[in-house]
């Protein structure tokens, strides 16, 4: 039944919607009305920006995040505990991102001194589980009126912007931290669309 239920999570999490910029927007400004809007949009931002899962975000400690000086790191490192897998793994850190988690640390700056506190926290000051990230992204969804999003929705987005951008599929995988180049490429979304801008790109002189 465990394996069953773990098939059927990754199933619904590669078909999570991709939000347009538009509905983004939308769950942006129902973050805002919220009472930990900087907090949420964090947590979103680490999806979005990159790619992480519930359970990581819910994993990560301050000092996984911002150096001894203060500074955000521009790479984050991940113990087996904190991700998927057996192995440490490495996540780049985009200067989009990096912005927003320095306006997290000089709002929370008295939070974000404590290297081993949970980089997010709730309203009691504990941190989160990954089924209450999994929620919270569920909730603001909700309220912004999109179905079929999900936690795993910023993931999917992050790695089928890249594609769309032109990026190598093997730097894809990689930011993904995939084992394999085939679960990458299920969770990038085509469409015909896509596609016919892929074949006008064609010139043969």
């Amino acid at each position: 039944m465990h394996v069953l239920n773990n098939i059927y999570l990754e199933q619904l999490m590669k078909q999570a919607k991709i939000l347009t910029k538009a509905e983004y927007k939308r769950v942006m400004a129902v973050i805002d009305a919220h009472r930990y809007a900087l907090r949420n949009r964090t947590m979103f931002e680490l999806s979005f920006y990159a790619g992480l899962r519930a359970c990581e975000i819910a994993g990560l400690k301050v000092g996984d995040v911002y150096g001894e000086d203060g500074t955000v790191r521009n790479t984050l490192y991940l113990e087996s505990e904190q991700t998927k897998g057996s192995e440490q793994q490495q996540v780049i850190v985009s200067k989009q991102l990096q912005k927003q988690l320095a306006l997290y640390a000089k709002h929370y700056s008295t939070h974000t001194k404590q290297a081993t506190a949970p980089l997010l926290f709730s309203g009691k000051g504990g941190g989160f589980s990954a089924q209450t990230v999994i929620n919270l992204f569920s909730r603001f969804y909700c309220k912004a009126g999109l179905k079929g999003a999900s936690s795993h929705s910023g993931r999917r987005q992050f790695l089928t912007e890249l594609a769309d951008k032109g990026v190598n599929a093997r730097v894809i995988q990689a930011l993904a931290r995939h084992k394999h180049l085939s679960t990458t490429q299920r969770y990038i979304d085509y469409n015909e669309s896509k596609l016919r801008r892929a074949v006008e790109l064609m010139e043969i002189s």
